[in-house]
Order: C-alpha cells, then sequence, then structure tokens
C-alpha cells in the first residue's frame, strides 16, 4: 500500500529530518518548503539516494486561500494524503511590552493558524480513504511552561495543543490519531537564541545537552507507524528532562 505523507517545512532541520527519516519507512514525501527550495531539492535529493519516492510544493503555510488551493490540487492530482506533519513555524522573540502587533501577528497566524489552513483542506479526502490516517503536529515546550520572551510563540504553540487534543476526539472512530509533539531545545544547526538565553536553558535540561533533529525525527517515525495506532490525542515531550 502506497501512503504519502505531507511535511511542512521540510526544507531545513526538524522537518528535513522527519521526511528523511519517513522515507526510509516506504512513505512517499511531499516535501513542503516557502522560501528555501534549495534546501527543499537537497531534502528530496536525500530521500531519492535512500531509493524513495517524494516531490516538492510550495506554499504559504499562513495563507489560507494558498494553503487550499495548492494542497486541494495536488491531492486531486496525486490522491489524498495517509498523514500530515505540521511542522512549519517562525519564531520572533521578545519581551512582552516590546513586542510589535507584526511580532504578534505573524506568529499566530504562521503558526496557529497553520493547523486550520494546512489540515483542514486534507481532512476529508483522507476520511474517504478509509486506511485510518496519522497527523502530527510539532508544539514545544513553550507551549507547554511557557517560556521568557516568547509570550506569542507559547500562545501559539499552546493553541496548537488544544487543537489536536479536540481534533483527535472526532478522528479517533476513523481510526486516524492526532499527537503532538512537543521539543525543548534542539540542535537544529541553525538555532537563533542569544548566548545568555541559551546558558539559561541548558541549565534546566537534566540530561545537560540539546536533542538531535534525529531524535525527534525517529519519534515522529514511530507515531507515524502502524505500531501507534492506539495512540491519540497526546503531547508527547522530548527535551531531556526540562520538564
Amino acid at each position: 500500500m502506497n501512503r504519502t505523507v505531507l511535511v511542512t517545512g521540510a526544507s531545513k532541520g526538524i522537518g528535513q529530518a522527519i521526511a528523511i527519516e519517513l522515507a526510509k519507512q516506504n512513505f512517499t514525501i511531499v516535501v513542503h518548503y516557502l522560501k528555501d527550495k534549495a534546501g527543499a531539492e537537497q531534502t528530496l535529493n536525500q530521500i531519492e539516494q535512500l531509493n524513495g519516492q517524494g516531490r516538492l510544493l510550495c506554499f504559504d503555510i499562513s495563507n489560507k486561500q494558498d494553503c487550499r488551493q495548492t494542497l486541494e490540487q495536488d491531492i486531486e492530482q496525486n490522491g489524498a494524503y495517509y498523514g500530515i506533519v505540521n511542522n512549519a513555524g517562525i519564531i520572533k522573540d521578545g519581551a512582552f511590552p516590546a513586542l510589535t502587533d507584526e511580532d504578534w501577528d505573524d506568529v499566530i497566524h504562521t503558526n496557529l493558524d497553520s493547523f486550520y489552513n494546512v489540515i483542514h483542506p486534507c481532512i476529508m479526502p483522507m476520511i474517504r480513504l478509509k486506511q485510518g490516517g496519522r497527523i502530527i503536529v510539532l508544539s514545544s515546550v513553550s507551549g507547554i511552561m511557557g517560556n521568557r520572551g516568547q509570550v506569542n510563540y507559547s500562545a501559539a504553540k499552546a493553541g496548537i495543543i488544544g487543537a489536536c487534543k479536540a481534533l483527535a476526539v472526532e478522528l479517533a472512530k476513523r481510526k486516524i490519531t492526532v499527537n503532538c509533539i512537543a521539543p525543548g531545545l534542539i540542535d537544529t544547526g541553525i538555532l537563533d537564541m542569544e548566548e545568555q538565553a541559551k546558558e539559561e536553558a541548558m541549565r534546566m535540561i537534566p540530561m545537560g545537552r540539546m536533542g538531535q533533529v534525529e531524535e525527534v525525527a525517529a519519534l515522529a517515525n514511530f507515531l507515524m507507524s502502524d505500531n501507534a495506532a492506539y495512540i491519540t490525542r497526546q503531547v508527547i515531550s522530548i527535551n531531556g528532562g526540562m520538564l
């Protein structure tokens, strides 16, 4: 059975690692990107080197119209997705009094609205497949415990958790699972964090190290597998004991 998984933000970091890991399990990967086409092509090249299958898809996750039009067209041409990994997001950190309207709106529209924008057009085709399915959404430790300088980001990531839990209840009888992965400090190679904030965060991690993207990818791989069919409505933290 050929199963297709959409991975948003798959041109780098956690999204790229998840896309490559899932390709090893014979999923066909829809590699989403917005601006970083070169990174997305690199992801697809690595998938093809593993004898995997995939294709590129470009759209703006913060734009409802763009998401719906692009996703509906892709599904019409290639068939419904078995799985979705809603990973793409942005950060615009700053102390709350210093946040601008744009800082708030951009993070909420991109990180939280994308839950609806990306998943909504894909749900009915997934249901009609009658093969079950998997939805994995990347939240964050910030969405569980809050984080200094990330009121906007924490709000969006906490909202995602609520949305996942509600959608999991609606889709359970369809054998479609919905779960959150909440990473802590992960070494993506492009960690945009002030040194002082990084040192403070490291002190909160009992394991004393950052997580690796491959570790997050391994968790996503398990949740996408048949072995995870009875796991839904969960928030699974991967943070080295940070909370």
